[in-house]
């Protein structure tokens, strides 16, 4: 696999980005999925919630910046659909801080943080949309945390009233 396969592989959560229709839910769907067996392993301690987490958000936001400048090139659009680290890094916040839940509960939360963050990425309220235009990776990937903010307080809201 040579570096501009490798970097298309990353930047679209393994492939995720390029499946048809909706690439920001299924980048979204795909690192939900990834985070399950990891959330599901550090059970009902929220300390071990955060660092799963924590780290995601940084994983992920480091990659999304360092390899946002070449999928704009690559896809040739200055947020391409394709392009699924931003959600991932999204979906990581949204889940920040909820509380550590098994089984079930497990489950609820993430559907929970899986369907809040991709309503305000989709609708992106300010001042979201107008994040969108920072420069090279940090645009692309602003957007997401601040829906991802919105998103993680509906979700703290909802899941603290169940």
């Amino acid at each position: 696999m040579n570096a501009r396969s490798l970097r298309r592989f990353v930047a679209t959560m393994f492939g995720s980005g390029l499946l048809p229709k909706a690439p920001g839910t299924w980048g979204s769907l795909a690192t939900t999925l990834l985070l399950y067996p990891l959330l599901y392993a550090a059970g009902d301690q929220p300390r071990l919630w955060t660092i799963i987490l924590a780290t995601g958000v940084v994983v992920f936001s480091f990659l999304c910046v360092l390899i946002g400048q070449y999928a704009t090139a690559d896809f040739a659009d200055s947020d391409p659909g394709p392009f699924v680290l931003d959600e991932a890094a999204g979906i990581c916040l949204t889940l920040l801080f909820l509380p550590a839940r098994t089984g079930i509960g497990l489950l609820i939360t993430l559907l929970t943080g899986f369907a809040a963050f991709r309503l305000f990425d989709v609708t992106k309220p300010p001042p979201a949309r107008q994040l969108e235009h920072l420069p090279r990776g940090w645009g692309i990937l602003a957007d997401d945390l601040a829906a991802a903010i919105y998103a993680n307080i509906l979700c703290q809201i909802i899941l603290r009233w169940l």
